[in-house]
């Protein structure tokens, strides 16, 4: 008779943790199935947090042709025809202080989000060569995208062949020639090239250099006002296919692959120990809210993987060049640093 009693206290026992055993895993399956509801809604939340409600203004603090031009335009209509953005996008240019005069503007709408500008390294030129009060810290970095070359172009029917004429030229006397960029003195145009001739052995100081600040470098080197025009690699490209101009050198480490640009021979293979990346991005106003500025890095990492934004890139001879903001933020700062060291090397900055 205990047997049979022990025996069924058991079996109860048994029976009994059987059950809470079952609940404990009811109960934690709709703990994890409430969290997975929980952080999706929370990712729709984010996701739907901010948005577009009004067309976008596209800052191209230079005139229409250069590199924040050409740029800023690629962008809107990548965005827009993969509906990536579903606000209209328009591209505005406010050129003069190489840059100073957009950024201004920009800065004066320092909460508005709805509005965007393209940015690469004269942020940090205009501002350590005190020509604008703004930089890189006054803004909102929401992506890099491109990483481009400079690119020292001159007509067809230059007597320069190669980097090396030029340099021969400018060794004798730097003032004999007149050098042509769409950036201030000092800005990235100008540095670009001196840093260049620099490493050649040019006596830097005594170059010649004229800004064109409204876009016209090109035009000025095709009507024979100028011999040589400092530029990116993306702005040759063009007129190289024409046959219009020759490039006598690019900034690259080694010789780039897509189609036309594979042709342009590099600083480097020409016996000039230099390099010279140009980098662009996007930035916004300075104070834009999180969650727009996560819209905006978002939205621009979907268009780099589009097809559409591969063909631009071909089309410009740019390299791809992605970082996400945080990324973009802590680059800028170095950038700033090492920037100014060359400033300082070469006599420009004390």
């Amino acid at each position: 008779m205990n047997m049979n009693k022990n025996f069924l206290t058991f079996v109860l026992i048994l029976a009994l943790t059987a059950i809470l055993a079952a609940c404990g895993d009811d109960n934690e399956n709709e703990n994890e199935n409430e969290n997975e509801n929980s952080s999706e809604a929370n990712s729709s939340v984010e996701a739907d947090a901010w948005k577009p409600s009004k067309p976008i203004e596209f800052i191209a603090p230079a005139g229409a042709g250069g590199g924040w031009d050409t740029t800023a335009r690629t962008v809107a209509k990548v965005l827009e025809e993969e509906s990536i953005v579903d606000q209209r996008m328009a591209v505005v240019n406010k050129p003069g202080g190489g840059g100073a005069i957009g950024w201004s503007y920009i800065n004066e709408k320092s909460t508005d989000e709805h509005l965007l500008f393209p940015t690469s390294p004269p942020i940090m030129f205009v501002p350590l060569n005190d020509q604008s009060d703004l930089g890189h810290k006054d803004f909102t970095p929401l992506a890099a995208l491109t990483g481009d070359y400079a690119a020292f172009i001159v007509s067809a029917d230059s007597p320069f062949d190669t980097m090396n004429d030029l340099v021969d030229a400018m060794k004798e006397d730097p003032s004999s020639v007149t050098v042509v960029g769409d950036s201030a003195p000092g800005s990235m145009d100008h540095m670009q090239f001196i840093k260049a001739v620099h490493a050649a052995g040019v006596d830097a100081k005594e170059v010649k250099f004229v800004s064109s600040q409204d876009g016209a470098g090109m035009t000025m080197l095709l009507g024979g006002q100028v011999d040589v025009y400092s530029t990116g690699v993306g702005e040759a490209v063009e007129q190289y296919r024409a046959g219009n101009i020759k490039v006598l050198g690019i900034t690259s480490e080694e010789r780039l692959t897509e189609d036309v640009v594979s042709e342009f021979p590099t600083l480097k293979e020409q016996g000039i120990d230099d390099v010279f990346i140009v980098w662009r991005g996007i930035m916004g106003p300075g104070d834009m809210s999180e969650e727009s500025a996560a819209f905006y890095e978002n939205a621009l990492k979907e268009m780099t993987e589009t097809d559409a934004w591969k063909e631009e890139l071909e089309r410009y001879g740019w390299e791809p060049n992605w970082m996400g903001s945080e990324e973009f933020s802590a680059f800028l700062d170095e950038q700033y640093d090492t920037i100014e060291e060359l400033m300082i090397e070469i006599g420009l900055r004390n």
